[in-house]
C-alpha cells in the first residue's frame, strides 16, 4: 500500500483484548495509535472484544493494525474475522500467525528449515499428574512454559523434581498442552526482521533471574546491548536464524526471533514473535531507533504492508 493510499483510509489500532497480556497491548497500541496520528493518519484505538466486528463496521474501519499480544490476538483468530470482513491487516496472516503461537508445531517447522531447536517433550493435562523428570529426553533443569501463550506468561526454570511438579500446575493454568524444553545455559538475543529483512539482533540481559514478564515490561534494570555481543560469525549466524525463522511463519511487517547463544556457540531457537511488542521496553523499537528507524516510521513501515493473504473467490469478483 502507497502512503498517499492510506492517508484516505480509516486505521483502526486493535488493542487490549483478553488474553493474559492485555495490559502489554494496551501500551502497545496506544503508542502505535499516538505515533500514526503525529504523521497524519486517521487512526482510532478500538478494545478488542466479543463485539469486535460491530465495532469495525460502526468505524468504518478499512485497515486494521494489529497491536494485540496472546490468545485471540496472535494467533490467527483475529486475522481469520479479519480476512472474513475483508479487511486489510498488519503482520503474518491466519496459518503464520497460528503456527508461530504454537511452539510444539513451530519448533517442529524450525527443525525441517534446519534450524536449530533444544530437546523437548510435550505434556498435556490428562499426563501432567503423573509426568516425572525420568520422562523427559533430556537430564534436568528444564524449561516448562505453555505451548501457546507470549512474554514468558507461565514459564519456570526447574532444576528439581518438585519445582517440575509445581511449574507443570502453574504452566496448566494459561494452557491445556505443556512444553518443557531442555534449559541451555547461554545468552538469549533477539535477532528483530523488518518486512522481511534482517534489522539487527539485540542481547539480553535481566537484571536478576531470567527474562520473564516483570524483565520484559516493569523492571528498568534490565540491559539491552545492541548490537549484541557476539563473535561476528555468530551474530551473522542469529541474522540468518531471524530471517528464516520469518520465512518459516511467513512473517510480515516487524517479527523478532528469541535465540539462546550457549557457552560453546551452539545455538536454539525458542520461538518467534510475529507481533513484537512496541512498549517503552520493547526489543523492535530499540533495533528500528538504533538502525535510524525512529518509531512514528517504523510504525508506518509496518502499516504500509497490511494487507489480506486470501484473495477473493472468482464468483465474488463477477
Amino acid at each position: 500500500m502507497q502512503r498517499s493510499e492510506a492517508l484516505t483510509k480509516k486505521i483502526g489500532v486493535l488493542y487490549g483484548g483478553t488474553s493474559s497480556e492485555r495490559s502489554v497491548s494496551l501500551e502497545t497500541g496506544a503508542m502505535i495509535h499516538k505515533a500514526l496520528v503525529a504523521r497524519g493518519y486517521d487512526a482510532i484505538l478500538i478494545d478488542q472484544g466479543p463485539d469486535l466486528p460491530a465495532a469495525l463496521v460502526a468505524h468504518g474501519i478499512d485497515v486494521a493494525f494489529i497491536a494485540l499480544h496472546g490468545k485471540w490476538g496472535e494467533d490467527g483468530c483475529v486475522q481469520g474475522l479479519l480476512e472474513v470482513m475483508r479487511i486489510p491487516y498488519t503482520g503474518a496472516k491466519v496459518f503464520g500467525s497460528a503456527l508461530a503461537m504454537d511452539k510444539h508445531l513451530s519448533k517442529i517447522a524450525f527443525r525441517e528449515a534446519g534450524l536449530p531447536v533444544a530437546p523437548y517433550a510435550i505434556v498435556t493435562r490428562d499426563l501432567a499428574a503423573a509426568f516425572t523428570a525420568a520422562d523427559l529426553p533430556f537430564n534436568l533443569p528444564a524449561v516448562v512454559k505453555p505451548n501457546a501463550e507470549g512474554s514468558s506468561v507461565g514459564v519456570t526454570i526447574v532444576h528439581d523434581e518438585a519445582a517440575l511438579r509445581t511449574a507443570l500446575e502453574e504452566a496448566l493454568r494459561f494452557d491445556e498442552r505443556l512444553l518443557v524444553e531442555k534449559f541451555v545455559a547461554g545468552q538469549e538475543v533477539s535477532a528483530c526482521v523488518l518486512n522481511g529483512e534482517p534489522l539487527g539482533v539485540i542481547g539480553i540481559k535481566p537484571a536478576r533471574g531470567f527474562y520473564d514478564f516483570t524483565a520484559k515490561y516493569q523492571d528498568d534494570g534490565t540491559a539491552y546491548p545492541y548490537p549484541a555481543p557476539l563473535p561476528p560469525d555468530q551474530y551473522a549466524r542469529c541474522l540468518e536464524i531471524g530471517r528464516i525463522a520469518n520465512a518459516v511463519v511467513r512473517g510480515e511487517g516487524a517479527t523478532r526471533a528469541d535465540i539462546i547463544v550457549a557457552d560453546d556457540g551452539e545455538m536454539a531457537v525458542l520461538e518467534i514473535n510475529t507481533l513484537p511488542g512496541m512498549t517503552s521496553h520493547s526489543l523492535v523499537p530499540q533495533v528500528a531507533r538504533a538502525e535510524g528507524i525512529p518509531f512514528e516510521e517504523l510504525c508506518e513501515r509496518i502499516l504500509l504492508c497490511a494487507s489480506l493473504g486470501l484473495s477473493e473467490p472468482k464468483e465474488a469478483r463477477r
